[in-house]
């Protein structure tokens, strides 16, 4: 346990408060021309912009200054693990996400479903965003074509969209290494990457994948749309100290996309079950509802805010704000003790990618200093009280606003 967590560890205390944590996933953006807006500053938010008015903003660094995060280290961090200390690829996450149970030994992949063109050239990483039914037929006959490789059974599941997770199992107590460079060059017009293997251990795991790689290519060869597989995301069995054991919380997850339930699931959260499809925010606001006796902490996670900007759309990504605003009401109505609302990543639509940018924090309670700010924004989030963060400093934040941290010494 990292110290930052163990001291946290000794000072949490069980009250009746409540906390949301509201994950607006890749919420963080940037103009697309220079002194422009953002996606956030041209939304039409009125709900946020009544809350920011009453609460505290600043910014977070999900993992250090200049460094992107990936969903996991970022998701993490808002929790409260050093994401430098405890790090966890996404293929295991995805997997337990969809109830994959893992043994010790055996390697998960988050892969996904490209276009390839001629030589090999990637020209879409995500092939169009395929339907979960186009997803669920590329599986079953990529399960039809590799049930094994060399001896070692391999697993594969739909995900969502584009995306994918095999599992090779290990056998006979051999443990797979899962120190395997991507081959997702996450780019395109270039061939993807070979995988490596960056320890002994990962040498026989490295050539799973390109045989895999190789064999799905020719399995996928007469399908226009789907017709090659990037992975990234290598993984063994994880295991990290209980989120309840932290921070004496009883921990609800709220979320639709398999990666951020098994993230949360690995913390010890409970994943609840969300009807609908992934941008059915009411779905979530009736959950939480539901549910909002039975819990003290509700991560709430929000996925099309970053989808919106990985596909470069900045009107689209805009309207998925505001959608959410339109819901923040219900939200609100609950009368939580401490809300927070934040990213676990910057998603620019003018870069179409993860960033390093560092994302606004709101943090409103009772116990709360009012800031000088009119509107949940990057611009405003600069000048609120809580300054830069990191993002484990985060939860001792909300913890505290809660009044669920006993003083530290004397």
């Amino acid at each position: 346990m990292s110290d930052l967590l163990q001291t946290i560890r000794g000072l949490s205390k069980k009250t009746e408060s409540k906390i949301v944590m509201v994950v607006l996933d890749g919420v963080g953006g940037l103009p697309l021309e220079l002194n422009g807006e953002t996606e956030l500053a041209t939304a039409k938010t009125p709900n946020l912009d009544a809350l920011a008015a009453g609460a505290q903003l600043g910014q977070v660094e999900l993992v250090g200054a200049g460094i992107t995060p990936g969903s996991g280290p970022g998701h993490l961090s808002l929790f409260g693990y050093d994401p430098l200390h405890y790090v966890v690829g996404r293929g295991a996450l995805s997997a337990v996400g969809i109830g994959v149970k893992l043994n010790k030994g055996d390697v998960a992949v988050r892969g996904n479903f490209a276009t390839l063109g001629a030589g090999r050239i990637v020209e879409d990483r995500r092939a169009g965003r395929p339907s979960d039914g186009k997803n669920v037929e590329v599986v079953a006959r990529l399960k039809a074509a590799i049930p094994e490789i060399g001896g070692v059974p391999v697993e594969i599941y739909t995900e969502s969209e584009h995306r994918f997770v095999v599992v090779f199992r290990a056998q006979n107590g051999e443990v797979l290494g899962a120190n395997i460079s991507d081959v997702d060059p996450q780019d395109t017009g270039v061939q993807p990457h070979r995988a490596e293997a960056h320890d002994d251990a990962s040498v026989k795991s490295a050539g799973l994948v390109n045989a895999f790689v190789e064999r799905a290519e020719a399995a996928l060869k007469d399908d226009a749309q789907v017709n090659g597989v990037l992975f990234r995301g290598y993984s063994d069995v994880p295991h990290f100290p209980s989120f309840d054991d932290a921070y004496k919380l009883n921990a609800a997850c709220i979320a639709s996309y398999p990666m951020y339930k098994g993230l949360a699931s690995l913390v010890g959260m409970d994943v609840l079950d969300v009807p609908g499809k992934e941008d059915a925010l009411d779905s979530k606001v009736q959950v939480l509802r539901d549910n909002w006796d039975s819990y003290d902490f509700f991560f709430f996670h929000v996925k099309k805010t970053d989808s919106t900007g990985e596909d470069g759309d900045f009107a689209a990504k805009v309207k998925k704000i505001e959608l959410f605003d339109a819901l923040l009401p219900g939200i609100l109505a609950l009368k939580p003790d401490v809300l927070c609302i934040v990213g676990d990543h910057s998603t620019p639509s003018k870069l179409s990618s993860h960033s390093w940018h560092p994302v606004p924090v709101l943090v409103r309670s009772e116990h709360g200093r009012k800031d000088l700010t009119a509107r949940y924004t990057e611009e405003e989030a600069q000048k609120g009280s809580l300054g830069l963060r990191r993002g484990p400093d985060l939860m001792p934040i909300l913890m505290a606003n809660a009044l669920k941290l006993n003083k530290y010494g004397a």
